[in-house]
């Protein structure tokens, strides 16, 4: 009996030892609910005037080239100056071949004589023929008289039909001969005109060689640089032939095309008189914007600028990018890029740290004295003083709570 007892007891045992550790137990704290936060780094801003950048990528060119040609065909005898090489204004550049240049002056020189000596020629002859006229007219005079005669002693049967044949041919010869001199005479002036044309063409020919005779002789218009060298010694060129080309160390210019929507911002700026700088990414070389291009496409309008101090190594054709400083703005900050959401949000951190949408308006880029390049934005509701959030969240909402656990102190545009 006792053995089937037993096992009854040790569960109510065990029933009651638990009832009695439950009621016994300590209470437990009570768990209350935490809201995640997010772990952000913010950015305190401070509205100022800032100086936005403009990246632009253009081409030096060389507005003041000059392309060197051969007067004439003629063979190069010297070329002391080589691609690259700088001279001084004055300095010899190219040679060419003397006997080629002055062939064609000697021609135009002898034609020339001669016109002359054909114009000479021709007023004498003029003179003459006036003086022969005279003469011929006495002589016309003289057979009519003889004509005359013999008509009246043949109608008295006092000389032959054949004298009176005779005295009208020579009247007929005389009268030709006055008609043929008086047309002489005539055609003088235009005889004359034709010539002094001719003359005048020789001369210009003449002039147009000497002229190239001494442009046989190349000599550098201003000091610049060689470049795009073409010929050798002891080349035959023809004529207009380009030899080589010089360009002015202190007229290089960097074109580069400014996108439309600054357009009207950069000229409406140009008339003020107010410079606006560009340096080199890498430093070295230093720009001030001059004026627009005339003409304008789609992609954008040319920004002419004008190289400032020394060139560098710069060279016409050379690409360089380079970070034009458009006019201040007002009421603007700079955050970094990763602060941005989307094309225009900004989130502002408020005092529960809680996320605040705020929509901006992009301004451009601003330098950093480390360099690196922040945004520009402006917004009416941003104050001085106002955390905004710099790390980029992308499942960041409006009101979502945030943990600052980095804050970096404002950054100014570099002046």
């Amino acid at each position: 009996m006792l053995k089937r007892l037993l096992p009854l007891v040790i569960l109510i045992l065990g029933i009651v030892s638990f009832m009695a550790l439950r009621y016994t137990r300590p209470e437990p704290a009570p768990v209350e609910a935490q809201e995640r936060r997010w772990p952000v780094e913010a950015l305190t801003v401070s509205p100022s005037e800032h100086v936005p950048l403009l990246s632009l990528f253009g081409e030096v060119v060389a507005p003041d080239m000059v392309t060197l040609v051969a007067p004439v065909q003629a063979r190069v005898a010297q070329r002391p100056v080589s691609d690259g090489q700088r001279v001084a204004q004055g300095e010899l550049l190219i040679a060419l071949d003397e006997d080629d240049l002055s062939s064609p002056l000697r021609q135009a020189e002898a034609e020339l004589a001669d016109l002359q000596a054909q114009l000479e020629n021709e007023r004498i002859r003029h003179e003459n023929n006036r003086q022969v006229l005279a003469q011929e007219r006495t002589l016309l005079a003289s057979a009519n008289r003889q004509l005359e005669r013999n008509r009246s002693l043949e109608g008295r049967n006092l000389t032959s039909q054949t004298d009176v044949d005779t005295a009208r041919d020579a009247v007929a010869r005389a009268q030709l001969n006055v008609s043929a001199r008086e047309s002489a005479i005539a055609e003088y002036p235009s005889r004359l005109a034709s010539l002094e044309a001719r003359l005048a063409r020789a001369q210009v020919q003449a002039a147009d060689a000497r002229r190239s005779l001494d442009r046989g002789r190349v000599h550098a218009p201003f000091a610049g640089s060689v470049t795009r060298v073409q010929v050798a010694e002891g080349d035959d060129v023809a004529p207009r032939a380009a030899l080589l080309s010089l360009y002015p160390l202190d007229g290089l210019e960097l074109r580069a095309r400014i996108p439309q929507p600054y357009h009207a911002e950069l000229e409406a700026h140009l008339p003020s008189g107010a410079p606006l700088e560009a340096t080199a990414t890498n430093g070295n070389q230093h720009f001030v914007l001059e004026r627009l291009a005339g003409e304008s496409d789609p992609t954008g309008t040319e920004a002419i600028l004008s190289v400032q101090g020394q060139h560098h190594g710069l060279r016409p054709g050379a690409m360089v990018a380079v970070q034009l400083r458009r006019p201040g703005v007002k009421n603007a900050v700079a955050v970094p890029y990763s602060a941005l959401h989307g094309a225009d949000l900004l989130y502002r951190i408020n005092h529960d740290n809680r996320l605040e949408r705020q929509r901006v308006e992009r301004l451009g880029e601003a330098a950093q004295q480390d360099g690196e390049r922040w945004l520009l934005v402006r917004a009416e509701t941003l104050e001085a003083g106002d955390r905004v959030m710099s790390t980029h969240l992308p499942n960041a909402v409006h009101g979502l709570p945030v943990e600052v656990i980095q804050p970096l102190a404002g950054a100014e545009a570099t002046p």
